[in-house]
C-alpha cells in the first residue's frame, strides 16, 4: 500500500477542490528544495525508449500533465519531478477570472471521473507572466494553455487571445488555443473555420510557435474535419484531442452525474481514444491524446491510435503521484512486448 493510498480517504473527506488546494500547497512547498531531488529519484523513470521529439521540442518520455492541474503556473518544476514528461499550465486568460461559484469541481467515485465547471479560473495574464519570467522554469517542455476571458466579446477573442500570448511568450515552450471548455459561455462556438483561422492567423503574426488547437469531444466528425482544415490550411504545429465532455455515458453511476460542467475521468476514454484515432487518419500534424488514462495500457491505446505525447489530470486524483511512473516503467514493458524499439515506433500502430 502506497502512501497515497493511505492519504486518500482523507483526501476524498474533503471537497475536491479543497482536496485539490491541499495537494498543490504541499507540492508547491517541495518545489525547488532539496524535497524535490528526493521527489525525482523517486519517481522518474529514465530510459531513452520513451523519448519523444515533437513540435522541435525533446520529451524525455510520452506522460504530461493536462492543463487545469496548474492552472497558475504554481508548480510546474515539481510536477516534472514526479515524472512526467512535460507539463501545460493554465488555462490562462487575459483579465484575471474568480470562476463560476462553488461547488463546482464534483468526484464521481464509483466512476473513476470528474465534473468541473471551473470556468477558467486563475490569476491573469499579468500576474501568471510575471510569475513565470521571474521563477525557474522546468526542465522539460512547458506548455502555455491559452483561454478567452470571460467578458470579453466572441468578436473580440482574437485580441484577448494575442494580450495572454504576449504575456507568457517568453517562458512558453508550446502554445495552445482553448476554444473547447464547455464552462465559458459561447467558448466552443468558436471552434468554427472563421473564428479559427482569426485568432490563429492572429497569434502566428505575432510569432507563436508552436501553436496547437485544443478541440472538445462533442465535435460531430463534420466539425472536426472543418477544424482540421484549418490546421492544415494554416500550417499549425498540432492538435490536442480531448476537452471533456458535456455528454453523460449511459455508463455512469455516481449520483453527481447530474451535476453540469465538464466530464473527464474514466468514462471518456475510449471516445477520447476514438477521436484520437479519428484525427490522426484526417492529419500529418502531431496529436496530444487526453481523456480517461490511469494505467500504461491507456497510455498505450492513445499512442498506439496516433498520439505522439499524452496528458492526463483526473487519473492524478485516483491513483496518486506515483502513477507517471508507474505508466512510464508499463509503456517501457509493453513495448517490449510488441517489439518496438521506442515509442516512435509504436506511435499510429494501429491506424
Amino acid at each position: 500500500m502506497s502512501l497515497y493510498d493511505l492519504a486518500k480517504p482523507a483526501l476524498f473527506a474533503l471537497p475536491p477542490e479543497t482536496a485539490h488546494l491541499a495537494v498543490h500547497r504541499l507540492l508547491r512547498a517541495a518545489q525547488h528544495t532539496p524535497a524535490e531531488g528526493a521527489v525525482r529519484r523517486r519517481y522518474s523513470v529514465d530510459d531513452e525508449r520513451l523519448a519523444v521529439d515533437r513540435f522541435g521540442l525533446s520529451f524525455d518520455n510520452p506522460v504530461g500533465v493536462a492543463a487545469g492541474f496548474d492552472k497558475n503556473a504554481e508548480i510546474p518544476s515539481v510536477l516534472t519531478a514526479l515524472g512526467f514528461g512535460h507539463v501545460e499550465i493554465g488555462a490562462v486568460t487575459a483579465e484575471r477570472q474568480s470562476g463560476n461559484p462553488r461547488p463546482r469541481m464534483f468526484r464521481l467515485r464509483d466512476d473513476e471521473a470528474l465534473i468541473n465547471r471551473m470556468g477558467f479560473n486563475n490569476e491573469g495574464a499579468d500576474r501568471i507572466g510575471d510569475r513565470l519570467d521571474s521563477e525557474p522554469l522546468p526542465d522539460a517542455p512547458l506548455g502555455i494553455n491559452i483561454g478567452k476571458s470571460k467578458v470579453t466579446p466572441l468578436e473580440e477573442a482574437a485580441d484577448d487571445y494575442l494580450y495572454t500570448y504576449e504575456r507568457v511568450a517568453d517562458a512558453g515552450d508550446y502554445f495552445v488555443v482553448n476554444v473547447s471548455s464547455p464552462n465559458t459561455p459561447g467558448l466552443r462556438s468558436l471552434q468554427n473555420r472563421e473564428s479559427l483561422e482569426e485568432i490563429f492567423g492572429t497569434l502566428q503574426d505575432a510569432g507563436a510557435s508552436p501553436l496547437l488547437v485544443k478541440l472538445s469531444p462533442d465535435l460531430s466528425g463534420g466539425a472536426i474535419e472543418d477544424a482540421l482544415a484549418v490546421v492544415d490550411d494554416l500550417d499549425l504545429d498540432g492538435v490536442i484531442a480531448t476537452n471533456t465532455t458535456t455528454e453523460r455515458p449511459d455508463s455512469l453511476q455516481s449520483p453527481e452525474k447530474a451535476e453540469r460542467g465538464g466530464l473527464s475521468g474514466k468514462p471518456i476514454e475510449e471516445r477520447a481514444t476514438g477521436m484520437v484515432r479519428f484525427i490522426a487518419e484526417r492529419t500529418d500534424v502531431p496529436v496530444i491524446g487526453v481523456g480517461g488514462i490511469t494505467d500504461a495500457e491507456g497510455a498505450y491505446a492513445k499512442i498506439r491510435a496516433g498520439a505522439s505525447v499524452v496528458q492526463l489530470y483526473t487519473g492524478l486524483v485516483y491513483e496518486g503521484p506515483g502513477l507517471a511512473r508507474d505508466i512510464n516503467e508499463g509503456l517501457v514493458e509493453l513495448l517490449e512486448r510488441d517489439g518496438f524499439d521506442s515509442v516512435d515506433d509504436a506511435v499510429g500502430a494501429d491506424l
